[in-house]
């Protein structure tokens, strides 16, 4: 049992120490004053001041702007100010300083946290979505770094123990909760993007063959199923149908697949599964096996049904296809430096893994660049830089009419740097509502570069 609990400490000591039993918080608190969170280019994003009457207030400059992802360190903790919380209360100075300054009586200054967050493409990501109830993800795809994230309702937590009543109790709108990384939501037709790949993976040297007759409504038994506002598309084929968000005809490849095959598949681009991010996230889930029903089946084909999926997962879909098929570990922290400037740790791009074959994801990156040229996301023409992208329109209640806007893509084209992905709860096209919003933070991007 001894051997036991020392392995246990050793193992896990951060866990014990951010335990909110641990007086030993309380006795650092005391000793150290809380290191600052910095965004990507050394802005402050919390930062403890000491006021008036030599008390230790936490501060966030930026207010509401990263009330999520940054989080808030009273009434608990959440968000970097949680995942890091170790750190910014030790204090890494060389000993011979801690010892003049406790016998001065002067806090020692806890270790600082450096972030890849860019404030010029949070800001665009928070005017961009104004007074939407959604979120919205950027990810740099050849190094996973989360560039921005952002989720509407917010907070400021600056205030947190004043208004702590209100937004915690606030079930309706749920301001606390982090949409970006925990909002489960039908995907839409952004989720064609996964049922396209698993076609592509049934039929590879004959995709390119493909044709359908889409006269607005496919009709399978009992099951009826309509383009968006009963478009008819007429003769397509695999790239036109995804251009033009065709239902009928993913509907169609959705009852040609093999369904075990088609579950293995939705699994490995990491639904029902842990995803590789350090923050609080939501698993996205699916309802499909060999023995789906075919409703099932054409539900899940056009990403309607019991699917269910968060922002943060479909832009790293979005990410590892405009990687050439291979996820990087996405991440917030870039290191953790004491006051004195000693590194203490930091993080370096990883390959999570390979989701698709590097054949099947340009496969994929030209399906989306089409989407762009000819589709459903056309005011993503005209940038200075290329996109490419997939939108998507969610029904979540009984009435088809609602829908939630989706958009998931990557810019440029040509070359893939960046991966955004937006959803606008209750707001319909996505091509019409959520394209918008992701032109402005990918202009953000581009116009830093």
């Amino acid at each position: 049992m001894a051997f036991y609990l020392c392995q246990y400490v050793a193992l896990h000591s951060e866990e014990l120490f951010n335990n909110s039993y641990n007086s030993r918080q309380k006795v650092l608190a005391e000793k150290n004053q809380r290191g600052t969170i910095y965004a990507a280019d050394g802005e402050e994003l919390a930062v403890t001041r000491t006021d008036e009457e030599g008390n230790d207030v936490r501060v966030y400059p930026y207010n509401n702007l990263f009330a999520h992802v940054v989080g808030y360190s009273d009434k608990g903790k959440t968000g970097i100010e949680q995942l890091q919380n170790y750190e910014l209360i030790q204090s890494d100075i060389p000993v011979s300083q801690q010892l003049k300054n406790e016998a001065e009586g002067i806090k020692n200054p806890g270790n600082d946290v450096y972030t890849t967050l860019d404030v010029a493409m949070q800001e665009a990501a928070d005017k961009a979505l104004g007074m939407y109830t959604g979120a919205a993800v950027a990810i740099d795809v050849k190094t996973g770094k989360v560039l921005a994230m952002i989720s509407k309702p917010d907070f400021d937590p600056n205030e947190i123990a004043q208004i702590w009543e209100e937004v915690s109790s606030d079930e309706e709108n749920s301001p606390l909760l982090n949409r970006a990384s925990q909002g489960l939501y039908p995907p839409g037709s952004t989720f064609k993007i996964v049922t396209a790949l698993e076609y592509i993976r049934e039929n590879p040297d004959t995709w390119q063959n493909y044709r359908y007759e889409c006269d607005g409504t496919y009709v399978n038994g009992d099951n009826r199923i309509q383009c968006y506002h009963g478009t008819v598309h007429g003769s397509v084929d695999l790239i036109t149908s995804f251009a033009k968000s065709c239902n009928t005809s993913f509907a169609n490849i959705g009852m040609s697949l093999d369904r075990a095959s088609f579950a293995d598949t939705i699994h490995s681009l990491l639904f029902d599964q842990e995803l590789p991010f350090e923050l609080p996230y939501s698993k996205g889930s699916i309802s499909l096996n060999e023995n789906s029903s075919d409703e099932d089946v054409i539900q899940t084909s056009i990403g309607q049904g019991k699917t269910q999926v968060t922002p943060l997962q479909m832009a790293m879909i979005t990410a590892a296809i405009a990687n050439d098929g291979v996820l990087m570990r996405p991440y917030v922290v870039e290191s953790v430096e004491s006051a004195s400037g000693k590194i203490i740790s930091g993080t370096q791009p990883e390959e999570y893994g390979r989701l698709m074959s590097e054949k099947e994801a340009q496969i994929l990156q030209q399906f989306m660049e089409e989407v762009v040229e000819s589709g459903t996301a056309s005011k993503l023409q005209g940038r200075s830089y290329t996109a490419a992208g997939k939108t998507g329109s969610a029904e979540y209640s009984q009435n088809k009419s609602d829908s939630h806007a989706w958009f998931t893509g990557y810019a440029p084209a040509e070359d893939p740097q960046v991966a955004v992905t937006v959803i606008i709860e209750e707001m319909g096209s996505g091509g019409d509502y959520a394209v918008p919003i992701a032109r402005r933070i990918l202009d953000a991007y581009f116009e830093e570069k």
